[in-house]
């Protein structure tokens, strides 16, 4: 990668700090530094999709051909520090980032063979207007920057938030999150296999949710890839 100029500057004047370890970047880093880069939890799921802790989530609920998260996500880590500036600290590049690095990691496994659309969970309004971006969908732009997979942003909407997930039990995050999802433009989604794309699964019931509004399209097929996936 070419480092311009005024690059290297702007690193020198202020520079840019990793968002794992919190050491400074190199020119030729994004947001997280090599090292750390090469330290993450990594699960490996992708070399058995089909059979793995967190495809076996969705086992008997939703009919998902292959389900895959890139780490182990530890809440108060250093990990979650970073998915905590993707999604509360205005920082949309740390989900492009680590979408390259979901897609580098899993095509080695011909995670993507097959698929058709990358299509983003969707965040309410409010959260949107909050935010300012949604972070699966920056995710989904990172995965697509290397597959140059299409990513649908208008297929599927969330119709309401009740609450944040993150303190509920299995069965509260359950009937949180059910009719949640409804489907604006199926005719996208026809004949295709789609693979969601979300940050964190914990006991995958956003995830469910989703599957279980879009599982009646004709001849769709599902997939599921998150950044991390929560440590039981």
């Amino acid at each position: 990668m070419k480092i311009s100029w005024w690059t290297r500057i702007l690193d020198f004047i202020s520079p840019r700090l990793c968002v794992v370890c919190g050491q400074r970047l190199s020119p030729t880093e994004r947001s997280i530094c090599s090292t750390c880069m090469l330290h993450l939890p990594r699960t490996a799921y992708q070399f058995s999709p089909a059979d793995n802790p967190m495809a076996q989530l969705f086992w008997h609920l939703v009919p998902v051909e292959r389900a895959a998260a890139l780490i182990y996500y530890e809440p108060h880590s250093e990990v979650a520090q970073m998915v905590y500036q993707l999604k509360y600290s205005d920082r949309p590049d740390i989900g492009e980032d680590m979408g390259r690095l979901m897609a580098n990691d899993m095509q080695i496994a011909g995670y993507f063979d097959g698929i058709d659309i990358l299509l983003p969970v969707p965040l309410s309004r409010k959260r949107m207007r909050q935010r300012g971006y949604n972070q699966s969908e920056q995710l989904a732009i990172g995965i697509s920057d290397i597959t140059h997979l299409p990513v649908v942003t208008q297929a599927l909407r969330r119709k309401h938030f009740h609450q944040s997930q993150t303190q509920l039990s299995r069965h509260e995050r359950q009937e949180n999150v059910a009719d949640m999802f409804e489907v604006r433009n199926s005719k996208v989604l026809e004949g295709r296999h789609v693979l969601l794309i979300d940050d964190i699964c914990t006991t995958g019931a956003t995830l469910t949710a989703c599957a279980e509004a879009i599982k009646d399209i004709p001849g769709i097929r599902i997939s599921m890839l998150t950044l991390g996936l929560t440590k039981s």
